[in-house]
């Protein structure tokens, strides 16, 4: 099935009592048994509800796998992934990452015991140096959040494998319109459903994709048992927001292209990070792994102050200033005092992440008013 068709179709089925085209909400906490331990296969809606059923076999759908779990946020599957581990395991994370999940490490499971370390994941060699049998989970973004760096996942797939560790990447800047983890070799695929999934800016959701049955049955129970699950309205919206994914990945993906080199020719950018530069050092590996480069674009201005970002950061008018990403809407963001605010400042500087760096979200207007917006906010 073309991934078009595959989209529009995932996880939907003719309401089997009514023939709605459209996966009812079904907003209820409880289910009638017929009688004690005798139900119609559902018991109670933190573990079971027919709308996010729907949702959870799309998910496993548009990621090329057998299972999907939905979560009520990205962290919430993140954390679900990390409570698979024990006091003394070892997880190896990419130094360049999205700050609620580095905030969620070292502020939350680092005091139960489990042992993290961070390395520059694009060059495969750290892991494989940082890697031991204590090592249970490999950590990845690809691309990363903000500095969009490649990781080459099955490089990584090969190299857990060889442990026993399982491989976890963070699919959420790419989407599964670009990139497959799972065909690459990953264990897990997580997504902050919030973003390019939904699509919109209406809902907050995380989900996990994955092959492994005995994998899906811990991560249900841990679903189930700690209860972090989205509602039926929010798995509504989720549905259908999957439904036109393909179409605004397509926008998303020609608009960053053209913002990306309209950036990099302003004489008052000096840098700019997007993974579809033919000379930017993942390019390659982005190329092989990928179907496109995506829409996030970070950059520098040459005026390398706190004052000219802000400046920038506050004129702008499509762009909105806010947290967040993958709406069809353009966003603009300040990663050091906003999603990367929780990561200490030298571990930001140390891993090339500037007070003054600039994230930008492209959406899915006309790009001729985004660059306009742009020039006129830069000056």
């Amino acid at each position: 099935m073309k991934i078009a068709t595959k989209f529009i179709h995932a996880g939907m089925e003719p309401d089997p009592s009514t023939g709605a085209v459209m996966v009812p909400i079904y907003q209820t906490s409880t289910y009638v048994q017929e009688a004690p331990g005798k139900n119609k296969g559902y018991e109670y809606a933190r573990s079971q509800n027919p709308t996010r059923f729907a949702l959870e076999e799309a998910y496993a759908k548009i990621e090329n796998g057998q299972y999907g779990l939905a979560f009520s946020s990205g962290v919430a599957a993140t954390d679900a992934v990390i409570k698979l581990l024990a006091p003394g395991d070892e997880v190896i994370a990419a130094n360049d990452m999205y700050g609620g999940t580095y905030r969620l490490f070292t502020k939350v499971f680092e005091k139960f015991g489990i042992v993290f370390t961070y390395v520059d994941t694009t060059h495969t060699e750290n892991i494989s140096k940082a890697i031991s049998s204590k090592t249970k989970l490999v950590w990845l973004e690809t691309p990363t959040n903000p500095l969009m760096n490649i990781t080459d996942i099955a490089a990584v797939a090969a190299i857990t494998k060889e442990y026993n560790a399982i491989l976890c990447v963070d699919n959420t800047f790419a989407s599964p319109y670009l990139q497959n983890p799972l065909d690459l070799g990953a264990d897990i695929v997580m997504h902050s459903a919030t973003k390019y999934l939904g699509g919109h800016s209406d809902i907050i959701q995380g989900c996990l994709m994955l092959n492994d049955k005995g994998l899906r049955d811990q991560l249900y129970f841990i679903q189930k048992s700690t209860g972090a699950v989205p509602g039926p309205q929010d798995c509504f919206l989720a549905l259908r927001g999957i439904k036109t994914l393909h179409l605004r990945m397509q926008r998303h993906c020609e608009n960053g292209e053209k913002i990306a080199y309209w950036l990099r020719n302003n004489p008052k950018v000096a840098k700019v990070y997007w993974p579809g530069f033919e000379d930017n050092a993942g390019y390659a590996v982005a190329k092989k792994q990928m179907r496109g480069f995506g829409g996030m674009i970070s950059f520098e201005l040459k005026n390398d102050s706190v004052e000219e970002a802000n400046r920038v950061l506050s004129s702008t008018h499509l762009f909105a200033l806010a947290e967040s990403l993958g709406g069809v809407e353009s966003l603009i963001n300040h990663p050091a005092s906003m999603t990367h605010a929780s990561i200490p400042r030298e571990e930001r500087i140390k891993n090339g992440l500037s007070d003054s760096l600039i994230r930008l979200s492209v959406g899915i207007e006309d790009v001729d008013d985004l660059i306009e917006d742009l020039d006129k906010a830069i000056g």
